[in-house]
């Protein structure tokens, strides 16, 4: 993939990212540097500038180091607990009161929103990781920069508008965006958790084989068949065989969610999906036991049970 379409594509993740836990956690981290001199144009532009920064800098250093520096699941799991920590912090400095108008406003103890916004890049949301998997594909740093550049210019207008909103919020309006931004802060939480293996396991899948997405081929090869979609995978819960030669087949057909960045923690394997095609992912002779599979985000799971 070269330079220009990865900057399409991370600009097309940033803009759907800038829907949905992204633009949740920036509008936080802006609306908890309200106050600050130099006016609310001045404070997102800075803010989206060390964003910028940070974010493009990263890239380059994930498509140049490739898979040496990819982080496996349990560090991407902490990084958005992490993030989901500081959305959390953010909203509840918005649901409590503040002093009133006519006090003497009481100076900011964040940094500066340049070095705020730089700072991001420590708690990225779910699709940020999905880019950030993108960018460690490339094995590039032109293409990886040009991912992550784009990731951030698409997430910009999002942002900017939520986010200067945000910081003008006074009583009762900052009070419900807080309790909302609480809610994805567990949300963002959930995910965390179900990317880290730290949930319950979900009701175990039928001991029969369903041939529609379970196959053996005459070499004796079994391929267990999962279609990846927007929101979710399906079939979700699967039952195979163990002690046989496995390859596990992911279908997209005009795939672009977080599902896309496909991982199987317990084996630390992640893979970034096109949009459209089907990628074979080899694991060999399976024991019995249960493999779960997550998208980056942690939002959607699953997993094969092999009898």
């Amino acid at each position: 993939m070269s330079a220009a379409t990865s900057f399409v594509t991370g600009t097309g993740m940033g803009l759907l990212a800038g829907l949905t836990t992204c633009a949740a956690l920036h509008t936080g981290l802006l609306a908890g540097l309200a106050g600050r001199p130099g006016g609310t144009t001045r404070l997102v532009a800075s803010f989206l500038t060390g964003k910028l920064a940070a974010h493009t800098a990263l890239g380059a250093l994930l498509g140049g180091v490739g898979a040496a520096v990819q982080p496996g699941p349990l560090p991407r799991a902490l990084l958005l607990a992490v993030a989901a920590v500081v959305l959390a912090v953010f909203a509840l400095r918005l649901v409590r009161p503040r002093a009133p108008e006519h006090a003497c406003p009481r100076p900011s103890r964040f940094g500066s929103p340049a070095l705020v916004g730089a700072a991001t890049v420590l708690v990225p949301c779910g699709i940020t990781l999905s880019a950030e998997l993108l960018a460690v594909a490339s094995r590039s740093p032109w293409t990886g920069a040009a991912v992550m550049a784009g990731f951030v210019l698409g997430t910009a207008p999002a942002t900017g508008v939520l986010g200067a909103g945000a910081a003008l919020l006074r009583g009762l309006p900052a009070r419900l965006l807080g309790v909302a931004l609480l809610g994805v802060a567990a949300w963002t939480m959930l995910g965390a958790l179900r990317l880290g293996g730290w949930l319950p396991d979900r009701a175990p899948a039928s001991p029969a084989v369903d041939a529609r997405f379970v196959a053996t081929d005459a070499s004796g090869v079994q391929t267990v068949t999962v279609h990846v979609l927007d929101g979710g995978y399906r079939p979700a819960l699967l039952s195979a065989r163990a002690g046989v030669t496995t390859v596990l087949t992911l279908v997209t057909r005009d795939t672009t969610g977080c599902t896309t960045a496909f991982t199987l923690p317990d084996r630390n394997v992640s893979r970034v999906l096109p949009k459209t095609g089907r990628t074979r992912v080899e694991l060999g002779v399976p024991a019995p036991g249960r493999l779960r599979f997550v998208c980056a985000a942690g939002h959607y799971s699953g997993s094969v049970t092999f009898r």
